[in-house]
């Protein structure tokens, strides 16, 4: 096993976006899969535009800490397609962290109920209706980018997974 060292890692404030927003994005795919099937049980969808309004705030902030602040090195020994495919699927994933929350919330515009951040403010709706072509873009993009983050969470989970337990390399620790 490479040693490591504790430099190497993301700081703080880069830490806790990352594992407060992988939370609350797996939860609220999981919640978005799963709200037809337990309309009957419990209301998701609320919670589901509150959450996703919450995930765009903070990948803002992170997006914002990114740029200004200094990630730790990769480890030296990776080849160039590994790094530059990690580049682009960090790429994607801020792209998704942003475009998801983003496109649900100008669909929801459309929609006959307020937009509350869990009941304690209203959200203010874009100016969108169901017949404006943006709200069947934003509608028909938000299920495809909520696959599109669901299979590469997983491939995500799974490079990391690989370069700790396979690897044996400082790219997991980096972020713990």
């Amino acid at each position: 096993m490479i040693p490591y060292h504790g430099s190497d890692r993301y700081n703080a404030v880069a830490r806790v976006l990352h594992w407060t927003i992988a939370v609350l994005l797996i939860g609220n795919l999981i919640g978005g899969l799963l709200h037809d099937a337990l309309e009957d049980v419990v209301r998701i969808m609320p919670t589901h535009k509150a959450v996703g309004i919450t995930v765009l705030a903070l990948s803002i902030a992170r997006l914002g800490w990114r740029i200004v602040s200094r990630t730790p090195p990769l480890p030296r020994d990776l080849p160039k397609w590994e790094i530059g495919a990690a580049h682009a699927a960090h790429t994607v994933l801020y792209i998704l962290m942003i475009g998801l929350p983003l496109s649900g919330w100008i669909f929801s515009s459309a929609g006959k109920y307020p937009l509350s951040w869990f009941g304690l403010f209203d959200i203010p709706k874009f100016a969108v209706t169901k017949e404006d072509a943006i709200y069947g873009i934003a509608h028909e993009g938000h299920e495809v980018m909520a696959f599109v983050a669901i299979g590469l969470i997983v491939l995500h989970i799974g490079a990391a997974l690989r370069h700790h337990f396979v690897l044996q390399d400082s790219v997991l620790r980096r972020m713990l």
